[in-house]
């Protein structure tokens, strides 16, 4: 505080002799209270709001909750005591400005109780001609809240923001009732535009809403998990309540107060509903309604930004890339205001001779390539514009947040948010998301609605879409079963969507529409969708990969966003037969060099970005199980890609020092990048070979699925179908076809493995031993003896020395398939091998390692058992005459009956069964050779 002057001591003294003399008067005088307020403190306020300045802020304080405490009483027995009201609130105003006013928790809650008298007896009296200038007091008391809040926030207690709370919902409700005193007469009539238009006192109104929300939003963050439940209620209550108003007329009026009023709303909206108190249920279909109308909020004046898409009427073809190319600027950086000076020079010179542009050369991604509200890329926007833009926002992450909290009752609600038809035309008298996706001027919303998309997709179960069904539009009657409407909407996502991808320019937004797409992929049930629905998207993914990102200076994370999608889409579960057919013509007509296999091969081969290399590596190994016939004409390829890995990265180097800098470009390979290679190539040697079982020990997804939880799917590990059966009739892709893939198992046998099963990462060991796996029994009998030792030595090795479980895990389940193959049960040093392998890891502490084991016992099991039902004539092997192998696959099933882990309890119990069963015949067989024992004991 400044050194005090004669002025400032002169108003010190008068603002003291003037609450003295209150203090002093209050008690004694028989003057009534309100001409003793105005004789002491109102004829002269403006002094005191100037000494205010010049004096300690608790004295400041103190004084005037002095006052108001003598104000209270006569609030009852004044003639106008909308006056007093006024003059104190404007008193208090004024010092505000001048001292940061200080208030302990019970000051504060009087200053709201008084404050909130006022204001109801303000609002109470708006419909008396002469009152509307009294809304100011309103205004005037909220602004004196708010410079508390903002001096005193972070010394708040739970309790005073609880109370502040309080205080607001009781304003909002006030000016409601004043803005419309008769809700259900004014919705019958529909004089919603008079009132919100035509009466003067409604923008102040509308202001006091706006900032009693904003303070209400500030005391919810506040608060955060201690905003109590009764008080949430009446906030959800209130702004329902404002919501059915909106929805039930149908309007929304575009200027400047109400588009600040609208968005104080759907903020303060937004946090109510993302951490909801209680359930959601019952008032989800009426924020619904209501949001929707935000979609096209600010464009009744103007229109939505046009894409070339509506001009022919028409969609075009998904795969499309080369009709519209994307708008790419490849120039330096330049700040916004030299860009809107540019612009604006280029406009004033081609003024006289620029031609008439048409609607689709109004569509520029670029125009909305900034993150900025104020940076449009060259483009002067209005301050209404920003303003507009910003309530789409809000609306939309409000439909986000619903969606997030009670996707159960959201589902319901697709129809509403979503079109069914004509994705690609701009309707902004029936906008869905997509319409905010497409054609929104604000990238902002553009964002938004596409974060809102993911969401949607990624809360809604598979299963609730599986009864989507397309039905061509023509042939639809006026009622729409839900299942085609769900047919329809996933269509019209995939159209927009993919058609977004092809154009736009900015990486936000393609990452997040490349979520969606991923979503869409995962969740459509194709069968029953277009049969050239999946082809066309792997198509037109393939040229977005091709084309690349040339905007983007670092492509990596949209590349493998793409190459992400990609893999989904020819990962899909029961193979297309049309994307098959789709990827044999690229082989058939001379387009092997421009495929889907060709383009996944080139980004695989990128050492130093292990991103796009394992993502690549995947949708490969993806393409190799669901559409095994194709890989014939690309084993070469794939196994040169492999050998390239395996010779960059030694054996001997070890896993600390494997690093990939992109960078740099340093052409280590890490471990991940040879994994994924490696597990490339055992589905593609299980597609050439015809390996059609597989060596899960349990399908989950199966057992998710209420649809076949109740039955158990018994599993040949090599007769059981796993992707597709080949007809008849199907020709022949390859010669070597014939061989069913021995040439390619010597190869693999002879330069890969060895590098690979001796490297110094579990992760690429444990791979490499999974290959094993995958072998089939033609294969394995096809083989030399010395391959043969090979692969039973590396698989016993594996099992009985190797250090890491994940390792002896995918031994045992090596195990587990090699000796269902004849000529292996046939062989007593073989067996006994492997099931001195199986019983040492059946006792390991890991239940997935025992789990694995225990399944490949009862394999072994199970072959042994099918030898006796083969060979009923032949002698018991050698090995399984010894009883101390009887003995100790009999031991070894028991233990694991009894194995307590409650997670895999019911199926370790199973196996033990299974084993115990195979034993019981083994030993029948075996005791009725009269010569059993006698040899035995010889």
């Amino acid at each position: 505080m400044a050194a005090p002057s004669s002025s400032s001591a002169s108003s010190v003294r008068s603002w003291r002799t003037a609450f003295l003399t209150l203090r002093d008067e209050s008690i004694s005088s028989s003057t009534s209270i309100s001409q003793l307020l105005y004789d002491t403190i109102f004829s002269h306020s403006d002094c005191l709001i100037a000494a205010a300045h010049y004096l300690p802020p608790p004295e400041v304080s103190s004084d005037l909750l002095f006052l108001l405490e003598v104000a209270t009483p006569a609030s009852d027995s004044v003639h106008d005591v909308a006056l007093l009201f006024s003059d104190i609130i404007h008193l208090i105003h004024g010092i505000s400005y001048q001292v940061v006013l200080e208030f302990s928790s019970s000051s504060w809650n009087l200053l709201l109780q008084y404050f909130g008298d006022a204001i109801q007896c303000i609002l109470g009296k708006l419909h008396i001609p002469g009152n509307y200038a009294q809304i100011r007091t309103v205004s005037e008391s909220l602004e004196i809240v708010s410079y508390v809040v903002c001096s005193q926030q972070r010394k708040f207690l739970p309790a005073e923001d609880i109370q502040l709370s309080k205080f607001l919902l009781s304003v909002i409700a006030g000016s409601q009732s004043a803005i419309f005193p008769s809700s259900s007469s004014i919705i019958r009539h529909g004089y919603t535009a008079e009132i919100v238009k035509n009466v003067t006192k409604c923008n102040s109104l509308w202001d006091v809403q706006a900032v009693a929300f904003d303070l209400l939003s500030q005391a919810i963050t506040s608060l955060g998990s201690y905003f109590p439940v009764d008080v949430w209620k009446s906030t959800i209550q209130v702004i329902r309540k404002l919501m059915d108003f909106l929805a039930s007329n149908s309007l929304l009026v575009e200027d400047k107060v109400m588009s600040r009023y609208y968005l104080s709303l759907l903020r303060c909206l937004h946090l109510v509903i993302a951490e909801p108190k209680c359930s959601l249920s019952d008032h989800v279909s009426a924020f619904v309604a209501a949001l929707r109308m935000f979609f096209a909020y600010g464009f009744s004046s103007r229109p939505l930004l046009t894409c070339s898409v509506g001009n022919q009427g028409k969609e075009p073809s998904l795969t499309s890339t080369k009709e519209d190319p994307k708008r790419t600027n490849h120039s330096a950086y330049r700040p916004p205001h030299l860009r809107r000076r540019e612009n604006l020079n280029k406009k004033l010179g081609n003024v006289q001779n620029s031609p008439s542009s048409t609607a689709g050369e109004s569509f520029n991604c670029d125009l909305i390539s900034s993150d900025s509200d104020h940076d449009s890329d060259g483009q002067v926007r209005d301050t209404d514009i920003i303003q507009n833009g910003k309530v789409r926002v809000a609306a939309i992450i409000c439909i986000q947040d619903l969606c997030q909290v009670d996707p159960k009752a959201f589902t319901s609600q697709w129809t509403l948010l979503l079109p069914t038809r004509d994705v690609l035309l701009p309707r902004k008298f029936d906008a869905t998301l997509m319409t905010c996706l497409l054609f929104d001027p604000s990238l902002k919303a553009q964002i938004a609605s596409a974060a809102a998309l993911v969401v949607m997709l990624d809360r809604t179960t598979t299963i609730s879409l599986q009864i989507a069904e397309y039905k061509d539009p023509t042939k639809c009657g006026s009622f729409m079963p839900l299942s085609i409407s769900l047919g329809q909407i996933l269509m019209q996502l995939h159209t927009g969507v993919l058609y977004l991808i092809q154009r736009s320019t900015h990486g936000r937004l393609l990452t997040t529409l490349f979520k969606i797409l991923l979503h869409l992929i995962s969740s459509t049930p194709y069968p029953r969708m277009p049969e050239e629905l999946l082809p066309n998207i792997v198509k037109a993914l393939q040229a977005t990969i091709e084309e690349g990102f040339p905007f983007k200076s670092d492509q990596t994370d949209l590349l493998a966003a793409a190459i992400s999608c990609l893999n989904a889409a020819v990962s899909v579960s029961q193979s297309s037969p049309h994307v098959k057919e789709m990827l044999s013509e690229q082989i058939s007509t001379a387009q092997k060099g421009n495929s889907v296999l060709i383009t996944l091969l080139q980004y695989s081969e990128q050492l130093t970005n292990p991103t796009i290399c394992i993502e690549a590596l995947q949708a490969l190994k993806a393409v190799s199980h669901n559409y095994p016939h194709i890989m014939f004409a690309f084993w070469e390829q794939l196994s040169s890609v492999v050998s390239n890995f395996l010779h960059e990265a030694a054996p001997e180097v070890s896993t600390g020092q494997w690093r990939v800098h992109s960078r740099n470009n340093v052409g280590i390979i890490g471990e991940k990048v040879i994994t994924a290679a490696v597990k490339v190539l055992d589905e593609c040697l299980r597609a050439i070979s015809g390996f059609k079982g597989t060596e899960d020990l349990l399908d989950d997804n199966l057992l998710d699925s209420p649809f076949t939880s109740d039955c158990i799917r018994m599993k040949k590990v090599s007769s059981a179908p796993s992707y597709e059966f080949k007809s008849s009739n199907e020709t022949v892709d390859s010669p070597e076809e014939e061989c069913a893939g021995m040439k390619q198992w010597c190869e693999v046998i002879e330069k890969h493995l060895p590098r690979s099963l001796l490297h110094t990462s579990a992760m690429v060991r444990a791979a490499s031993i999974t290959c094993f796996a995958g072998i089939t029994s033609p294969v394995f009998s096809s083989l030399s003896k010395e391959k043969e030792d090979y692969i039973l030595s590396s698989v016993v090795n594996a099992a009985v020395y190797d250090e890491v479980p994940s390792v002896r895990s995918a031994a045992c389940r090596a195990i587990g398939v090699i000796s269902c193959f004849p000529q292996v049960s046939q062989s007593a040093e073989i067996l006994d091998k492997f099931i001195h392998a199986v019983e040492i890891n059946t006792r390991d502490s890991l239940v997935s390692v025992r789990g694995t084991a225990s399944w490949a016992l009862a394999n072994i099991c199970e072959s042994i058992r099918r030898f006796f039902d083969d060979f009923p004539s032949r002698q018991p092997t050698d090995s399984i005459e010894r009883s101390h192998t009887l003995t100790l696959l009999i031991k070894c099933s028991l233990r694991l009956a009894n194995d307590g882990d409650k997670h895999h309890k019911l199926y370790l119990t199973q196996v033990s069964q299974d084993s115990s069963s195979s034993l019981e015949i083994i030993c029948m067989k075996s005791f009725q050779k009269p010569n059993f024992y006698t040899r035995r004991e010889a």
